[in-house]
């Protein structure tokens, strides 16, 4: 076995934001190598989302982001499970990720926005973003709609 060291948990932790358990075992079956631990973190958060799939997604937050002076908005309905999550900050950031990402790119809808590239990260789709969510938040997580808005549109 290989012999993992806390700052390598450490770091692996705060790149992905996985547990740390998750981010030991990772290291261990990756030997101690950081981006193939990464990659099997993203693999277990794939299996773990889809496994939540079909859980109903009730709660939520409606977010909004304003871009290009007052030009450019878009309004997103995110949903999960339960108000508890939707109140917690990593939620919050993806529904405002996810808005900025519409704002930006204009997707025709949720569908094609799900395959998008993320604007801000192009290796990760935002269905890729919202797996993530789903495996480090642990509920399902949907978007449900959304609006763009354009100055003289």
């Amino acid at each position: 076995m290989t012999n993992i060291s806390i700052d390598q948990i450490k770091k692996l932790r705060e790149k992905t934001g996985a547990g740390i358990a998750d981010c030991r075992r990772a290291l261990e079956e990756a030997k101690g190598e950081g981006k193939k631990a990464e990659e099997l973190l993203r693999s277990w958060g794939i299996d773990k989302a889809a496994s939540k799939a079909d859980r109903e997604a009730g709660q939520g937050l409606v977010e909004t982001y304003i871009h290009g002076g007052g030009k450019v908005g878009a309004m997103v309905e995110v949903n999960c499970e339960t108000d508890f999550v939707a109140r917690t900050d990593e939620f919050k950031s993806l529904a405002h990720e996810i808005a900025m990402q519409v704002s930006a790119m204009n997707p025709v809808d949720v569908e094609e926005l799900l395959k998008q590239e993320y604007i801000r990260d192009n290796s990760k789709t935002i269905g890729d973003l919202v797996k993530e969510a789903i495996a480090k938040l642990g509920e399902n997580i949907v978007v449900k709609r959304f609006m763009r808005f354009e100055l003289g549109q």
